[in-house]
């Protein structure tokens, strides 16, 4: 038995009039389209791997028959609108939210800049099938969950959040890795609009680094905090700034570091205008009105790489 993507597989109840199952096939496991596959059934809703059995046969939708036609059923058109899309551009009304495996499998396609078709392609399922891992509560089988791994260049564990209580960078390091200094312009690239950084700063209780939601306006480093929070005592001093990116599956990665006095921004209308212009709010939520401002005095970067990058 093989199958293509978008082939309907039909399963006959073993009882005489028993009903049938039919259903899309939207994930491949091998290469030249032999079982196991993902079948999105069509009295379900749902995705199962599927081993088919003696009462299955393949309804190929596009490729010619390949069965006996009198258990084909439906014509083509007739089936495609029985099996039906996985998904759409966006979930119906009063569908659930999507599981953490495809919020996290979403994120990184998008930060990779990389399109559910591309995706799919890579990792040889349906972007129909993409799309329903993307937007519903959805348990893929392992197979699904590697191949995605190896498409996006990440790990299984990634993609299921297994290291999420784990610092980054326990991954093995390149062999013969290069490091070089990041220009002024590849600093400012990589800081963007907008991210998470970490600021460092002297308290009444020690040195301290913290993490906050920071955004780039004017070239400056903007981020919203409490007043009598720990960031806050930045002001009115020369702080350092730092945003990095690990990349575990290629052992690699950047940091980039900022350097410059902080003040609080009083203006009303300067601190209206950053309101209106900033990309995100702060992860840790609640009251946190005071803006405070980094104008870098020094802007310094690394990258590491492989040796042939």
């Amino acid at each position: 038995m093989r199958a293509h993507l978008g082939d309907q597989l039909v399963v006959e109840s073993p009882a005489t009039g028993g009903a049938r199952r039919d259903g899309e096939i939207v994930g491949l496991h091998h290469e030249d389209g032999t079982p196991p596959y993902d079948v999105h059934w069509s009295d379900t809703d749902e995705v199962t791997l599927v081993f088919p059995g003696p009462d299955a046969h393949i309804h190929h939708l596009e490729h010619g028959s390949g069965g006996n036609p009198a258990h084909l059923g439906p014509s083509t058109s007739e089936a495609r609108q029985q099996v039906g899309a996985v998904s759409v551009s966006t979930p119906p009304e009063g569908a659930s939210s999507p599981s953490d495996f495809g919020r996290r499998v979403a994120a990184e396609r998008r930060r990779q800049g990389l399109t559910r078709a591309e995706t799919a392609r890579r990792a040889r399922m349906a972007p129909q099938y993409l799309a329903y891992l993307e937007e519903r509560p959805a348990e893929p089988s392992l197979a699904s969950v590697i191949r995605l791994a190896a498409a996006l260049g990440t790990s299984v564990a990634a993609l299921r959040g297994g290291g999420i209580d784990l610092p980054p960078g326990q991954g093995q390091a390149l062999l013969d890795p290069q490091l070089r200094d990041l220009s002024p312009e590849e600093c400012r690239a990589r800081l963007s609009t907008h991210g998470l950084g970490r600021v460092a700063v002297s308290t009444p209780d020690g040195p301290a680094v913290i993490p906050v939601n920071y955004t780039v306006v004017d070239d400056s480093i903007v981020f919203r905090t409490a007043p009598d929070s720990a960031p806050a005592a930045a002001v009115g001093t020369e702080v350092a700034f730092e945003v990095d990116h690990v990349d575990e599956a290629m052992s690699q990665g950047w940091s980039v570091l900022v350097v410059g006095p902080a003040r609080v921004v009083t203006e009303p209308d300067a601190a209206r205008r950053l309101a209106d212009r900033v990309h995100s709010k702060p992860w840790a939520g609640g009251e946190r009105e005071m803006w405070v401002s980094i104008r870098p005095t020094r802007l310094t970067g690394r990258r590491i790489s492989p040796p042939d990058q």
